[in-house]
């Protein structure tokens, strides 16, 4: 049997293609959860630090350093740390948000620090307070350069979900250590394909989100015109 017909013979069970679905599903809540609370947990952090340099290289020193632990040995740690169970899924969750933080501090202040500085200074002489100020112009403003950081986030979370699976916990990465234990390789081919496509899908998405956000990006694009004889 070649091995394109034993990936057909796979993929025609029902079990195997509920399964997948499963899979899918939990690979979408273990990589997308984490990434919505770390892009929130680092644009918070970067609002508090930004304007105090000492704070602020302390932030990133700490940041590189969460993101160099290796990412099983965070998964092991994390429940003595926040008393849970270790097959429990928040333990994914909680690791993989100190990731994304951890990777998008950087990219948040460096989006925050290219908001021209001459229209903070015209929203705070009209009487916006650093709050609202925030929220409502620079945040806004950031969107284009935080952007960029957030795709990165997002393909890194959806690759390290796949080591979840050593412990235990659901996810693609269950299709690669079925696969090898029983050396069957077809579940191993999917689970790489549909990683790939998890991840292209959901770069996708989050170009869209970026230029739904950012409607002023396509108002300011220069128009072609054409000029016939």
């Amino acid at each position: 049997m070649s091995f394109l017909d034993e990936l057909g013979r796979y993929l025609s069970s029902a079990n195997n293609r509920e399964q997948l679905l499963t899979t899918v599903a939990e690979h979408c809540y273990l990589a997308l959860v984490p990434l919505v609370l770390g892009v929130v947990l680092a644009i918070g952090i970067g609002w508090l630090t930004r304007t105090r340099q000492s704070l602020r290289g302390v932030v990133l020193v700490l940041g590189n350093l969460v993101y160099t632990v290796p990412s099983l040995a965070l998964f092991v740690v994390i429940p003595s740390i926040i008393g849970t169970k270790i097959l429990d899924s928040i333990n994914v969750v909680v690791a993989l948000t100190l990731y994304t933080a951890a990777l998008l501090l950087r990219p948040v202040l460096d989006a925050l620090d290219a908001v021209p500085s001459h229209v903070v200074a015209s929203a705070t002489a009209m009487g916006y307070r650093p709050a609202r100020r925030f929220f409502t112009v620079e945040l806004p403003l950031a969107v284009p350069v935080l952007a960029a950081g957030v795709r990165v986030a997002s393909v890194s979370n959806i690759s390290l979900v796949s080591v979840g699976a050593l412990i235990g916990v659901g996810g693609l990465g269950v299709l690669f250590t079925d696969g090898f234990q029983r050396e069957y390789f077809s579940p191993i081919v999917i689970g790489i394909v549909l990683t790939l496509l998890l991840a292209l899908v959901v770069d996708m998405l989050l170009v869209l989100l970026r230029r739904v956000l950012t409607p002023w990006d396509r108002a300011a694009a220069p128009v072609k015109v054409q000029v016939t004889a």
